[in-house]
């Protein structure tokens, strides 16, 4: 198979209790990829999401702030040039408390999908993995 050119990422809708942008270059909505998804996420200060259990790895690397990792072991402040792993079926709640939010690079395998996500019960955004209205 040929080479194939992203010529942009896609915005998708994300959970959480404020607004937070989510640019999607490769995955199940960008690029209709399920083996992975790569996004650029940009969290505004004192963002927070719902739990989740999911069936992916997530590898996420900070480019800007800080992004707050927190699972049943612990909390983890990832910083400005650190990254993170957290390994499918492990519970895990991110969040950017600091006032500067955080901007940083997530990679799913297999890809992001809101049916392998698995939200704690008590999220009152919908994640639907669909395309916001202005993208």
């Amino acid at each position: 198979m040929p080479a194939t050119l992203i010529q942009a990422p896609v915005s998708v809708r994300a959970a959480g209790n404020k607004p937070k942008v989510i640019d999607e270059f490769i995955g199940r909505v960008s690029s209709k990829t399920e083996a992975v998804s790569i996004a650029r996420m940009r969290s505004p200060g004192g963002w927070s999401e719902p739990g989740q259990t999911p069936e992916f790895d997530e590898y996420s690397v900070v480019f800007k702030g800080h992004l707050r990792v927190k699972t049943h072991a612990g909390a983890i402040d990832v910083k400005a040039g650190q990254a993170v792993i957290v390994r499918r079926g492990e519970w895990v709640q991110y969040s950017t408390p600091a006032p500067e939010g955080a901007e940083y690079m997530a990679v799913c395998l297999p890809a992001f999908g809101p049916d392998i996500v698995h939200r704690d019960a008590e999220s009152q955004t919908p994640d639907d993995g669909s395309q916001t209205p202005d993208a």
